[in-house]
C-alpha cells in the first residue's frame, strides 16, 4: 500500500508541476492536474487540502533552504566583533550567493515555480521579503561602520531598496533564464563585483 501510495503522490506532483510551470498558480486548472494525475478527485483530497497546499508541496522545501541559508550567512556576519566586520565584509555574502548557484543549478524547476510561477500564493513575495532582510543587515553594517569612526555618508532606506531589489533579480535571471550553471556561476561572480564596486563608491571607499 505505502509503493502505490508513494507512486499516486509523485504522479499527482508531477502533473502539478507541469501545470503550474505552464500556467502560473492562478491560471493553473486543479481539474487538469487530477487528470493528467490519473487519480480521482477524492484520491487527491487524500493528499492535499487545496490547490495551493499542492503548489507549497513543490517550493516549500526549496524556499526554506533558500531563505533559511540567507539568514543564517547574514546573522553569522552581524554577530561578528564589530571590528572584525570590515574585514570579512562580503565573504558570508560571497559564499551564500556561491551556494544559491549551485542549489538553483540542482533544483531549477521547483525554484522557478517559487520565484516565477507564485502569484496568488503566500510565496508571491519571496523575493521581496529577501530584500527586506537585506536592506535591514545593510543599514546596521551601516551603523557599525560609524561606530567604528568611519565617515559613511546618510543613505536612504529606499536607495538602498532599490540597490537590493536591482541585486536580487539580476541573481535570480539565472532562473528565468535557465542559465546553464557554468555560465551562471561566471556571470553572477562578475555581477557580483560589479555591486561590491558600487558600494564602495556610495560609502566613500
Amino acid at each position: 500500500m505505502e509503493e502505490k501510495g508513494l507512486d499516486t503522490l509523485e504522479r499527482i506532483q508531477q502533473a502539478a508541476m507541469e501545470e503550474f510551470s505552464e500556467k502560473g498558480f492562478l491560471g493553473a486548472s486543479l481539474r487538469k492536474i487530477v487528470k493528467n494525475a490519473g487519480v480521482t478527485t477524492g484520491a487527491f483530497y487524500g493528499y492535499f487540502s487545496s490547490k495551493e497546499a499542492l503548489f507549497a508541496s513543490l517550493v516549500e522545501p526549496h524556499a526554506a533552504a533558500l531563505m533559511g541559508k540567507f539568514m543564517e550567512a547574514q546573522t553569522r556576519f552581524a554577530e561578528l566583533p564589530e571590528e572584525e566586520q570590515p574585514g570579512k565584509m562580503g565573504v558570508e555574502s560571497g559564499n551564500y550567493v556561491t551556494w544559491m548557484v549551485e542549489y538553483i543549478c540542482q533544483h531549477r524547476e521547483p525554484v522557478k515555480l517559487l520565484l516565477c510561477r507564485a502569484e496568488g500564493t503566500s510565496y508571491e513575495f519571496f523575493i521581496h521579503n529577501m530584500v527586506e532582510m537585506e536592506v535591514e543587515y545593510t543599514l546596521k553594517y551601516m551603523e557599525v561602520l560609524r561606530r567604528l569612526g568611519r565617515d559613511i555618508p546618510k543613505l536612504d532606506r529606499s536607495l538602498c531598496h532599490i540597490i537590493a531589489s536591482g541585486m536580487f533579480s539580476g541573481l535570480f535571471e539565472i532562473v528565468i533564464h535557465d542559465m546553464p550553471c557554468e555560465q551562471a556561476h561566471m556571470d553572477v561572480a562578475q555581477f557580483r563585483d560589479f555591486y561590491t564596486a558600487g558600494w564602495l563608491k556610495l560609502m566613500g571607499e
